[in-house]
């Protein structure tokens, strides 16, 4: 159930039979949530921290009038609200951009693997920061790249992530994401999403129709989002 999530932690560390018996037993509860839900409120008291297994989920502030802004999209594997372990509510909301499937696990388990599991407890700190520099990188794009490397960079990094965990290749990956998700992502209208998708499409980059993202040249990719995996902190060693 949780092979995804092991799979990105033994991307970048070495876990041990005892300690992934011990990240087994700390979930309990698993749950379905619907496209659209937002399954947990800025300000909510939480006393668990949950897991995506399935889908794509995505955290967001919004104003009051309407407008959002997605802040990180969520793969399968991701802890959503790791950080809520310590925080105990959060400043931002959590939803499900598609149909998800989530595992939670109770803040009392972590506390016991922090207590217990001091390589663990690093561990799953290292994930709250590894969150933290995926936020800094968008607020990089957000600030200061164009609309065709926001878009081409953000490909780059779902590519890398999904990849992780055997969702995503050099030719593609499934994203089953509208322009509206995409524009709520960059900070650009849809109108703007949809002429950029077909900039880089005419440029022979890459295509997004029918839920997929098909990659043409993923060198070229690279190159225009001026792309470097460094804030994904994906080499491996001891945390």
């Amino acid at each position: 159930m949780i092979d995804r999530h092991l799979a990105k932690l033994r991307a970048r560390d070495t876990i041990s039979a005892e300690e992934e018996a011990v990240i087994r037993q700390s979930f309990g509860e698993v749950r379905v949530v619907p496209a659209g839900t937002t399954c947990i409120r800025a300000g909510e008291r939480l006393t668990f921290s949950t897991l995506l297994l399935d889908g794509f989920m995505c955290r967001y502030k919004d104003l009051p009038g309407g407008e959002r802004q997605i802040t990180e999209v969520h793969t399968a594997g991701d802890f959503l609200d790791l950080h809520s372990f310590s925080l105990k509510q959060l400043d931002h909301n959590i939803m499900a951009l598609t149909a998800s499937r989530v595992v939670l696990m109770p803040h009392t388990a972590l506390t016991a693997i922090t207590e217990h599991h001091p390589h663990l407890a690093r561990v799953y700190w290292f994930l709250t920061a590894l969150d933290a520099a995926i936020h800094r990188e968008w607020v990089l794009s957000l600030g200061r790249r164009t609309a065709i490397e926001r878009i081409a960079h953000l490909v780059c990094e779902l590519r890398v992530r999904l990849g992780l965990v055997d969702q995503a290749d050099d030719s593609g990956f499934d994203l089953p994401l509208t322009q509206t998700d995409l524009s709520d992502c960059t900070g650009l209208t849809p109108v703007h999403v949809n002429r950029t998708l077909r900039d880089l499409r005419e440029r022979g980059l890459m295509e997004f129709r029918s839920k997929r993202v098909t990659i043409h040249d993923m060198a070229g990719l690279i190159a225009l989002a001026e792309f470097d995996d460094n804030y994904l902190y994906l080499r491996r060693e001891a945390r």
